[in-house]
């Protein structure tokens, strides 16, 4: 019932008063959801008024990107919304009462969307007039140089990305100006290139920008912070072996660094694998695609070495669950991929 209605709106029609009380019982008929978002009995009018606007505002627009990084849009309209919408129209009020940049947190291991849900509310608060800067902690990465000389120091460094390899010095510099931005005078923001030194990456030009009102800041670990490292003890797999608890210690206590980096968010969300171990079977799933398309791809044993590598440096049994109940927000994906919205406490 709910998406024939949206899809009215979307073709520009008309909603009887009949279709505008409908989705308000059906904004509120998920109360967690409801109230992660903000909405209540006394708000949903207003909230649903704006949205309905937004979304016909949008959807052109939407319909060719969710065509290149999803599928058909159609099939996203019910998310679009239930969650991008809302999310943005968060975004949006928070930066207004705030009156200075919006720094917004946003942590998500491989494979939850971290990359769709910026590019997504980047189109909508953009077309709204928001200027959004999509930054991530891997911009953050030390130079090919540094991190090669950090992996003579410590060889178990095999891949960029576990604590230790990040300038978090350069992260907290550029965040506390784009706290204090001058719109008349531009910041460049450090971007890193994937693709340099044959996948090793690098640093590449800064982009440079101004003027910047909401920051998305994503990463696989952003707000992770240091746990009790007794819980190593009896570590959950694939850490393993009195060497695999040592590294993930490390690891942990490297933690420790990033969080005056984190003290720099106004807010937190987590897109929170209900079973962590989907991010593998995606991860899979992708190279197979990648490989049928022609293209190269890790086999199916260097996949799995590669996920459970980041899972032993921090695993997220252990260092997402405990965040949750600190968060501000947490989407839940599902095995079929489908979402739902809570307050982190709800899940703690």
């Amino acid at each position: 019932m709910a998406g024939w209605i949206l899809e009215r709106l979307v073709a520009g029609e008309e909603l009887g008063s009949e279709q505008e009380q409908a989705l308000v019982q059906w904004e509120l008929a998920d109360g967690e959801r409801a109230a992660a978002l903000g909405i209540t009995p006394e708000t949903v009018y207003e909230a649903i008024a704006q949205r309905m606007k937004w979304l016909q505002r949008i959807y052109p627009l939407f319909c060719p990107l969710c065509d290149r990084l999803l599928g058909h849009p159609a099939n996203y309209l019910v998310t679009l919304w239930q969650i991008w919408l809302p999310l943005a129209q968060q975004l949006a009020a928070q930066q207004q009462t705030l009156k200075r940049p919006w720094i917004q947190g946003i942590l998500g291991a491989q494979g939850t969307g971290k990359t769709t849900l910026g590019k997504i509310l980047t189109l909508i608060l953009e077309e709204q007039g928001y200027q959004t800067l999509s930054w991530s902690l891997d911009d953050l990465y030390k130079t090919y140089a540094d991190r090669l000389l950090l992996q003579q120091q410590d060889p178990r460094l095999i891949w960029r990305g576990p604590p230790g390899t990040h300038d978090v010095d350069l992260g907290i510099q550029v965040l506390d100006q784009l706290r204090h931005l001058n719109p008349h005078s531009p910041l460049s923001i450090p971007r890193f290139d994937k693709s340099l030194h044959h996948g090793m990456g690098d640093r590449t030009t800064p982009e440079e920008v101004g003027n910047v009102d909401i920051v998305l800041f994503e990463g696989w670990f952003v707000g992770c912070r240091p746990v009790d490292p007794t819980v190593f003890d009896q570590a959950p797999d694939p850490i393993r072996t009195e060497a695999d608890r040592a590294f993930a210690r490390d690891m942990n206590a490297n933690l420790r660094d990033y969080l005056p980096l984190w003290e720099r968010l106004d807010n937190l969300w987590i897109l929170y694998l209900t079973d962590y171990r989907l991010s593998k079977q995606w991860r899979l799933q992708a190279e197979h695609q990648m490989q049928a398309s022609g293209k190269p791809g890790m086999s199916d044993e260097e996949v799995a070495a590669f996920v459970e590598y980041f899972w032993k440096a921090l695993h997220p049994d252990l260092f997402i669950q405990p965040l949750l109940e600190r968060a501000d927000l947490v989407i839940e994906i599902h095995a079929d991929r489908s979402s739902t919205v809570r307050h982190g406490h709800s899940l703690s």
